[in-house]
């Protein structure tokens, strides 16, 4: 089965593909302390040379780096949970800050109701800081994994959301509230946009990453709770 198009009205909510090929890593592979990171980010408002619509996206290293990883991912998914504290950390250590690697956040509702929420409010969070101070997203969204709940629990409702956000320094809880409340609907537009994206590229579960050589057009996959020694061996056949 893969994962049809979760509209704002039709939630996909229990697909074991959509969470396929994580579980082994999680099981598996406990690896080393992860490093304390706080990456540069940047906004763009390109299309890529994979096609995918860069602007309300949040891209972590240099916009120079010669290989791109697009990362799929949901707030409500443990196997990106899991990624996201222990194998990041050493991919954004050893290969975004020495300016090798770039890595494009997207955000999907896959899940449901909590989903949603949160990605729409990682976009509006994006858009309050992108110019001002970008790497100020980083903050929030470690904050908002490391508040992950139960399923559509309403761990991410826009209240509890709005909560986690005042404790990240330059995020404005308040403005967070005022752009969900405006700009919600348009939001969701740009989630149904991307997951309509990820089916063109046949990306069927989160996490999932495409790398990316935009120099030669090479690349390759990688699904579910990948260590970070996997991403390496990847970069290094691409380069």
């Amino acid at each position: 089965m893969t994962l049809g198009r979760p509209s704002r009205r039709a939630f996909l909510a229990g697909s074991a593909l959509a969470l396929g090929g994580g579980a082994y890593y999680l099981t598996r592979s406990g690896g080393d302390d992860a490093p304390d990171v706080s990456p540069d980010l940047h906004p763009s408002d390109a299309t890529s040379e994979l096609g995918v619509e860069l602007a309300g996206k949040p891209i972590v290293g240099s916009p120079e780096a010669p290989i791109e990883i697009y990362y799929w991912t949901d707030f409500q998914c443990p196997y990106c949970e899991w990624f996201e504290r222990e194998a990041l950390p050493h991919l954004v250590s050893d290969h975004v800050e020495s300016g090798r690697v770039r890595i494009v956040f997207i955000i999907l509702g896959y899940f449901g109701e909590d989903s949603v929420n949160s990605s729409v409010a990682a976009r509006c969070v994006w858009d309050q800081v992108r110019d001002s101070e970008p790497s100020a997203y980083w903050d929030w969204h470690e904050a908002v994994f490391a508040e992950q709940g139960d399923r559509n629990s309403g761990w991410a409702a826009i209240d509890n959301l709005t909560e986690t956000t005042r404790s990240v320094p330059s995020v404005n809880a308040d403005d967070l509230e005022t752009c969900v409340d405006d700009r919600r609907s348009s939001f969701e537009d740009e989630i149904d946009a991307d997951t309509e994206r990820a089916e063109s590229l046949q990306i069927t579960e989160v996490p999932s990453f495409i790398i990316f050589n935009p120099e030669s057009g090479a690349d390759q996959r990688l699904t579910g709770a990948q260590p970070s020694q996997r991403f390496t061996d990847v970069i290094d056949s691409l380069e």
